[in-house]
């Protein structure tokens, strides 16, 4: 570890460097390249820790170093090819490990007007009983409603 005593900063020691060094690109033009540890160092910290390129320890160098090194090694492939041949000079891996992610979703995404109730598909809506509204209800409850006489209830309230 180096630079200011943090010890959740992440650095690359001298032997991971020697097997990264052959990987690394060397066709650069204009001013030479800043410290690679310092930069992969620094990109490696972000990618784990999620943070933004802006909330990069200083320790790294500049933010926008870090970001323009990242995307420029990314279009010439070079992540890939780094990835690639460290993965393969292991050999077959003990153990596999898948990670979870997730993705946010607005709140409307889980469905139309009406929310998240499952609507039942054509094959099953005849297959069920059909559920009855509040109005369907009422008037199956009035339509139903007989005097204890026989004959319909002239009541107000009944022939609504």
């Amino acid at each position: 570890m180096k630079g200011t005593g943090m010890s959740d900063l992440f650095w690359l020691n001298e032997g991971q460097m020697r097997r990264l060094a052959p990987l690394l690109p060397t066709d650069t033009r204009g001013k030479p390249r800043v410290d690679d540890r310092r930069v992969i160092s620094g990109i490696v910290q972000v990618l784990r820790s999620g943070c933004p390129w802006r909330h990069a320890p200083r320790d790294y160098g500049p933010p926008k170093t870090l970001y323009n090194r990242y995307v420029r090694w990314a279009i010439k492939g070079v992540w890939r090819r780094i990835f690639e041949t460290l993965a393969t000079a292991g050999g077959p891996p003990a153990e596999v490990m898948l990670d979870a992610t997730y993705a946010k979703a607005h709140r409307s995404a889980s469905g139309g007007k009406g929310g998240s109730v499952r609507k039942p598909s054509g094959a099953r809506a005849a297959a069920e009983p059909r559920r009855s509204t509040r109005r369907q209800t009422r008037v199956a409850s009035r339509s139903h409603s007989i005097s204890p006489a026989g004959t319909r209830p002239t009541s107000a309230a009944a022939k609504r």
